[in-house]
């Protein structure tokens, strides 16, 4: 009974670390999620969304009528005229006003028209702006994740190796004791051994280093416990990609996201151009108004208001019947001299729209060169990968017969030595090649603007 009972424990306990264990992996996509909810200029380019779209709301609502409700109420001391006794009058009156208001633009040198315009491509430009800082998000931390993959692998072939050189110190050693093999032997083993350590220690530090890099771009704790997880991608698939400057350029003109931003900032400034010009232009409304007032005229004695009941007439009849008003009209405003003050606003939106137009062919030039940089880098990443694939089958291969030389006694210590040595490169170039290829194939779609975390893979 006991020993059952044990045994549940044990696969309680064990299911429980698996778990934990299981809450530790941290996957690419997954990084890649948190990031995008956690980034800190990503949620303030969404929030500056936010605001341009309120804004371009606001543009259309400028172009209905705009209505106002005025009220107010105040008492006179002293000589003021009465509305309802048609004089003015000494004394203590009450007064309460209440009126309608409405105007309504209907031409102002298209003023209206060019600012929605304007903030419409301001909105337009924001939503890519926000596309783009996206995109900037997955690329940083896939470059990043990766960097930590590599720095694992790089980790685990120094291990291997420093373990590889103590076997080999220890086989020496022995050579040593039996007197097969010179005591310097031993003592140069003994150096190998303590320079792969060293670039052991070396490995630990950076994979510790770019580990934390990871962990402050996601916004995670540093002092959690995680483990990077490698995605399942396909280096066959990945190689296979035959990249066309000419399409990706094509690609990239309508899914770049600073480029479509560059272009519709340009065109808001257009806008905003027009439409300060419209301000020096005559502007023409319309206008109506519809209000009424109360009066109450204190301290009138009662033989006075007994003869002359309209002096202080009813709240009701006063305001729904004697001081009712409606006003209503055109106004057009011709602009003469204002100070040059809407001469000066156009010369800076004059201004703002060349500078954005430099802004724009400054970007192409930019996606142009992103594009092909990518592309001729990515076909670079395939040959060095396939270089480094093959240097390392030659690099295991002259160790192996290095190894079977040396406790031959045919070649000396420092061909052993270095046989190693161009082993451990050969793993490390083939390490850095194969992400290197992987981060390129992200930078061809970082390129031209289809990098989405849909099309991001564990």
């Amino acid at each position: 009974m006991k020993q059952f009972l044990f045994l549940i424990l044990i696969c309680v306990t064990g299911g429980v670390a698996a778990q934990e264990s299981e809450d530790k992996i941290l996957t690419f996509q997954e990084a890649v999620s948190i990031a995008l909810r956690n980034n800190v200029t990503l949620a303030q380019q969404k929030n500056n969304l936010e605001a341009a779209q309120m804004q371009r709301t606001a543009s259309l609502v400028n172009m209905a009528p705009t209505v106002n409700i005025n009220a107010f109420a105040q008492q006179f001391n002293g000589n003021s005229f009465n509305q309802q006794q048609g004089r003015a009058v000494n004394g203590v009156r009450d007064a309460v006003n209440g009126s309608l208001n409405a105007s309504l633009p209907l031409f102002n040198g298209f003023n209206l028209v060019n600012s929605v315009k304007q903030t419409s491509n301001q909105l337009e430009a924001q939503s890519y702006f926000v596309k783009r800082t996206t995109e900037d998000v997955i690329n940083t931390v896939s470059s990043q994740y990766l960097q930590v993959l590599l720095d694992i692998e790089l980790l685990r072939i120094a291990v291997e190796n420093l373990e590889a050189q103590k076997v080999q110190l220890d086989q020496i050693k022995e050579q040593v004791n039996v007197g097969s093999r010179s005591p310097v032997d031993e003592y140069n083993q003994l150096g190998l051994t303590k320079a792969s350590e060293l670039r052991m220690l070396q490995a630990e530090i950076n994979l510790t280093n770019d580990r934390a890099m990871l962990t402050q771009t996601l916004l995670i704790d540093p002092f959690a416990e995680f483990e990077v997880e490698k995605p399942t991608w396909s280096l066959e698939e990945v190689i296979l990609v035959d990249p066309n400057p000419e399409a990706m350029y094509t690609l990239a003109k309508e899914n770049r996201g600073d480029l479509l931003r560059a272009i519709n900032t340009e065109e808001a400034s257009r806008y905003g151009m027009m439409a300060t010009r419209g301000l020096m232009a005559p502007a023409l409304g319309a206008f109506f108004s519809y209000g009424s007032a109360y009066n109450y005229q204190h301290d009138i004695p009662d033989s006075i208001l007994a003869n002359n009941p309209s002096i202080n007439r009813p709240f009701e009849d006063q305001f729904r019947t004697d001081n009712v008003y409606k006003s209503y009209g055109l106004q057009l405003t011709i602009p003469i001299l204002n100070g040059f003050q809407a001469r000066n606003r156009m010369v800076q939106q004059k201004i703002t729209y060349r500078n954005n137009k430099l802004q724009r062919d400054n970007t192409e030039i930019i996606v142009k060169t992103d594009v092909l940089r990518a592309s001729k880098n990515f076909q670079v990443g395939k040959t060095a990968y396939q270089v480094s694939q093959a240097q390392l089958d030659a690099a295991e291969l002259a160790f192996q017969l290095e190894s079977e030389r040396y406790e031959l006694g045919i070649t000396n210590f420092v061909d052993f030595a270095q046989a190693n040595r161009q082993l451990v490169q050969a793993q490390t170039d083939k390490a850095q090649a194969e992400y290197r290829l992987i981060f390129q194939k992200i930078l061809l779609e970082y390129a031209t603007g289809t990098l989405k975390i849909e099309g991001i893979q564990d």
